[in-house]
């Protein structure tokens, strides 16, 4: 296997207008693009040719990443017209593919952060001679997803929508969004429409008799489908406990990129990633979190598995837990932001405006 789909778009809309003025796959995540992460693993597993399918602001993409040689690779770019869904998206770039009937394809997508090991996935395809293989995972509650049970081979038996009571949870293992296709099963989607692969093209294939299998890997996996994910993600990947050869620096409690200013006296831990010239200021605290570039952490400030948006300011002694603050945004001093706030691009929210904990 030499080449691989990248889906970028749909879930990864829902960062966007509240933090940053790019797309989600473009925000650093432990100092890069997420999606350097994506492509340097492929990469790592053999692959040489990557077509980025996206549903939105491709112009975004191909100025950064180019024609792919600064990672070894050979990137083109499909944007779609109009909203095709998973297997649209797929069969829209099959023009741009090189393999053969009956070569394997790799197609993973950009809003899941996973240490599958891909290497595997590809021989698990190759000795099962299945016309298409799925990386799936176990989940310890289920209901949020479908479900893909398989038999004692691994081949999979059903695809089953979420289930609604404790009865129709039959397995824990759910799709995980990385896949092998054989060439052929792409071209033979439906072209100019959209088809979901969960919902139409896998059971369609399921029905005809084709081969689908499934391969359990429950090493790391994360959906970064919501702003908490993503941060979650980034901390992950700074600590080491998911895996990426394009962490730009050693694994540790935290990552400092260059011209980033951090006082003597402040604590960074829990994977924290402090962007290209942002302020930490004294006796700061910072714990799994995500300071973008230019940010302003001022002192005494307390920051825990938040999102800071690049340019905004962070007043001094300011609490923040669960939060996104969007780019620009300023937090007077003395405010209090706890789980699920989102301060929005450029707002302003003055000294002691807010607070979540009693006055007692």
């Amino acid at each position: 296997m030499t080449e691989a789909i990248l889906l970028v778009g749909g879930k990864g809309t829902r960062l966007r207008p509240l933090t940053v003025h790019t797309p989600k796959p473009m925000v650093p995540a432990a100092g890069v693009p997420f999606l350097t992460h994506q492509l340097a693993r492929a990469r790592a597993a053999g692959v040489e040719h990557v077509v980025l399918a996206t549903s939105y602001l491709a112009e975004v993409f191909e100025p950064y990443f180019g024609d792919g040689s600064s990672l070894g690779l050979h990137l083109e770019y499909v944007t779609e017209r109009e909203p095709l869904g998973t297997g649209g998206a797929i069969r829209n770039v099959a023009g741009r593919l090189r393999s053969g009937p009956d070569e394997p394809v790799l197609i993973f997508n950009g809003d899941i952060l996973t240490g599958l090991d891909i290497k595997a996935l590809v021989r698990t395809h190759e000795v099962s001679g299945a016309d298409v293989s799925l990386h799936l995972t176990r989940v310890e509650d289920p209901r949020a997803f479908g479900l893909v049970p398989t038999d004692p081979g691994g081949r999979v038996t059903a695809f089953l929508e979420k289930p609604q009571t404790p009865e129709e949870i039959v397995t824990d293992q759910i799709n995980a969004g990385a896949y092998v296709f054989r060439r052929s099963v792409i071209d033979s989607i439906p072209a100019g429409r959209p088809v979901s692969v969960e919902r139409e093209t896998f059971p369609d294939l399921l029905a005809s008799g084709a081969h689908l299998q499934g391969m359990v890997d429950s090493t790391y996996w994360l959906d970064l489908g919501t702003p908490q994910a993503f941060v979650r993600g980034s901390a992950d990947l700074v600590l080491g406990r998911a895996p990426s050869p394009a962490v730009p620096g050693r694994r540790g409690d935290r990552l400092i990129l260059p011209t980033a200013s951090v006082a003597a006296d402040a604590k960074l831990t829990g994977g924290t990633v402090v962007g290209e010239a942002a302020v930490i200021g004294e006796g700061a605290r910072v714990s799994g979190s995500v300071v973008l570039a230019g940010a302003v952490i001022e002192a005494g400030a307390v920051i825990t598995d938040s999102l800071v948006g690049a340019g905004a300011r962070v007043g001094a002694r300011t609490i923040l837990s669960g939060a996104v603050i969007g780019d620009g945004a300023v937090v007077g001093p003395d405010n209090e932001l706890r789980e699920g706030v989102r301060v929005w691009c450029d707002a302003i929210l003055p000294a002691s405006s807010i607070r979540f904990s009693s006055d007692t």
